[in-house]
């Protein structure tokens, strides 16, 4: 079957319907972990979805090859963890802590680039993730930022989330069937879940009306689109950029809360929202532009002089081969 190909502009725009999608999530796992454990949800959300994709996308699934099954099954791998450790957090502490602390993913993704490519990142996207930061930051940080085992796992999910960024960016941009593997991904999840619930919990149906709600949006919005397209949407775009885009996260959750939680319209709102969204459309300003900017300015020419003293090196090796 052959590959999807999205140009940048295309693939970003789908992932930020991506994560807006996921980013609901937060509102109806909380609906449903009143009384259901963790495993059960992950494993029922995610069974579902993967059943019902697997009927619209039978053929596409059956023509697949060996290495996109095996990059679905590897993504999927590090996204149980992902949403093991995240769903552990949230159930442990306010959901505006947890924001904040997952989406510290959007400054491990650089940081984990700069120390695989051994060079700094460039100064537009320090930037950019300054202003997300910031923006996470003061959307979700509350009266009280305590730190305990919830804590803890956000942070470890946080962390794992960038691996599973910057390892979909690497298996995405081999040439394999994106969708396929998406969908793989979202069936290695649900299959690892189920078996650690029957090994640790007792997995049971959703009871009554809200959890049954719960568990099909989460399956159908925030998994069957979500989670499967967004190997799709990262094959057109950086493991940088996509680790930005992260921030949408609890823009879209402060959103929610405003309107399903009756939260206040608070200044910090808009505040929050400005900066992030400032931070996402920054790393698209042209370098010429950047380098009149005062602060970035060193870290620019830092950054470019590292970068072509690794195109030299790259250059004398291919020179000797």
């Amino acid at each position: 079957m052959k590959a999807i190909h999205l140009s940048r502009r295309s693939a970003e725009l789908l992932l930020a319907a991506v994560i807006i999608a996921r980013a609901t999530s937060n509102l109806f796992s909380k609906l449903v972990l009143e009384g259901m454990g963790i495993f059960n949800l992950l494993g029922l959300r995610f069974s579902l979805a993967f059943a019902l994709l697997s009927i619209l996308f039978f053929r596409r699934l059956k023509s697949a090859e060996i290495k996109t099954i095996s990059a679905g099954a590897v993504m999927g791998g590090i996204y149980f963890l992902v949403m093991t450790a995240d769903l552990n957090g949230l159930k442990r502490m306010s959901s505006g802590n947890a924001a904040f602390l997952c989406n510290t993913a959007i400054v491990i993704v650089p940081l984990l680039q700069a120390v695989i490519k051994k060079h700094l990142p460039r100064g537009k996207v320090i930037l950019s993730v300054i202003f997300c930061i910031f923006g996470v930051g003061v959307l979700t940080i509350g009266s009280r930022m305590g730190f305990g085992l919830g804590e803890c796992f956000s942070l470890l999910a946080a962390f794992l989330y960038a691996c599973a960024i910057l390892t979909t960016d690497r298996l995405t941009h081999g040439g394999i069937d994106t969708l396929a593997a998406g969908i793989v991904q979202v069936g290695v999840i649900g299959f690892l879940s189920l078996a650690t619930s029957f090994l640790t919990e007792m997995p049971r149906l959703p009871h009554s009306g809200t959890e049954w709600f719960g568990i099909g949006m989460l399956a159908l919005v925030c998994t069957g689109f979500g989670f499967t397209l967004q190997p799709v949407a990262q094959s057109g775009t950086t493991a940088e950029r996509a680790g930005m885009f992260c921030a949408l996260n609890p823009m879209v959750a402060a959103m929610l809360g405003i309107v399903f939680l009756h939260e206040p319209f608070t200044v910090r709102t808009v505040v929050g929202g400005l900066l992030i969204l400032s931070g996402i459309l920054l790393a698209e300003l042209p370098d010429q532009v950047i380098r009149k900017i005062p602060f970035p300015r060193f870290l620019y020419e830092r950054s470019r002089r590292e970068h072509s003293r690794l195109e030299k090196k790259a250059g004398i090796c291919r020179g000797r081969i």
